[in-house]
């Protein structure tokens, strides 16, 4: 049996100019996470990143942190949509918003997006596509004694549970909602396919340091 960790990226940068930044606590997040694989002796077998900044960078800060690891490999099919762009789209005013008000301009977007609406680059069937794929070369990855880590972002996460739980993205919106930021989500591959053994693990996180934007 493989496993497969999804790793949401640590806190970015809201409301900077580079959104696709870690923020200073993003970087702490990533390294509380290595932290914890170091001091329980875990270590992935291989990685894999999305092309994003903050993909690299939660990469980067966990594997150094953990003292163990080879680096990582770089598939863009993990990264997430332009939920910036996205939300702009609908609510031009939205980016002047506090987090919690965005939010709700965010999922109001998203239902949008996925009836159809343009706004975010690509649309939702691409999104749902690419992510899917990507999922799939991990699962070929994920052989018996092997564990995969991928640093991705909250929403190819949410559409990956979505499918394992209800067998399409029913549950996307709702589980998109609460990925934690350096949050672990685990699959395992089997003989039996592939089945979700955790979602949105993060005791390796001070209660101060959880964030979900």
């Amino acid at each position: 049996m493989g496993s497969i960790h999804l790793i949401r990226h640590g806190q970015a940068s809201w409301g900077a100019a580079d959104y696709d930044q870690l923020s200073e606590l993003g970087s702490e997040q990533s390294a509380a996470l290595g932290m914890s694989w170091e001091a329980s002796g875990w270590a992935p077998t291989s990685a894999v990143a999305g092309g994003m900044k903050r993909h690299a960078q939660t990469a980067i800060s966990t594997i150094d942190a953990s003292g163990q690891g080879d680096g990582y490999d770089v598939d863009p099919g993990w990264d997430e949509f332009d939920h910036l762009a996205l939300t702009r789209a609908h609510d031009p005013a939205a980016l002047a918003a506090d987090p919690k008000a965005f939010q709700a301009s965010l999922n109001d977007a998203l239902a949008a997006w996925r009836a159809g609406a343009p706004g975010a680059g690509e649309t939702y069937e691409d999104f749902r596509g690419r992510v899917m794929d990507a999922f799939e070369r991990v699962v070929e990855q994920a052989g018996s004694g092997q564990r995969v880590a991928v640093f991705t972002s909250g929403g190819p996460i949410a559409l990956v549970v979505s499918h394992l739980l209800a067998g399409d993205d029913s549950l996307f919106q709702s589980l998109n909602d609460v990925v934690i930021n350096a949050s672990v989500t685990t699959v395992i591959v089997g003989q039996t396919g592939r089945r979700l053994l955790a979602f949105n693990e993060h005791g390796h996180l001070p209660k101060d340091m959880v964030t979900f934007r």
